[in-house]
C-alpha cells in the first residue's frame, strides 16, 4: 500500500482515478466486441473463443501500460494491479453478443 510520506509527495485526486478507471472500461468494452468480431470470423468456438478473448483483453492491459500509463501505473491509480484486474470480465457479454453475431453471419 501506499505510505503516509508518498500521498503527501504525490496525492491521489479521487476525480482523476474515477475517470481513469471509466477510461480503462471503456477501452475494455470497445475492445470486446472487435474481439468478439474476430472471433466470430475466424470461426472459434467453446474455449478458444474464451481463450481469444483473455489473451485479448490481456493484450489490451498491456497495451494500455504501456502507452496511457506510461509503464507507471501507480502514478494513475490507487493499486498497480487495477490496470490488470478492473473490469476484465465486464466486457465478456458484448464479446459473446458479437462472437456469436459474426458466427453466425459467416457461417450462414
Amino acid at each position: 500500500m501506499i505510505d503516509e510520506k508518498e500521498l503527501a509527495i504525490h496525492p491521489i485526486v479521487a476525480e482523476s482515478v474515477q475517470h481513469n478507471s471509466k477510461v480503462i472500461s471503456q477501452l475494455r468494452n470497445l475492445s470486446a466486441s472487435v474481439f468478439g468480431v474476430a472471433a466470430g470470423v475466424l470461426g472459434l468456438e467453446s474455449y478458444p473463443g474464451f481463450l481469444f478473448y483473455l489473451l485479448g483483453t490481456l493484450l489490451i492491459s498491456l497495451l494500455t501500460l504501456v502507452f496511457l500509463a506510461e509503464a507507471n501505473p501507480k502514478k494513475f491509480f490507487v493499486a498497480s494491479v487495477d490496470i490488470w484486474t478492473s473490469d476484465v470480465f465486464s466486457g465478456l457479454s458484448s464479446f459473446v453478443l458479437t462472437w456469436t453475431l459474426f458466427f453466425g453471419l459467416v457461417r450462414a
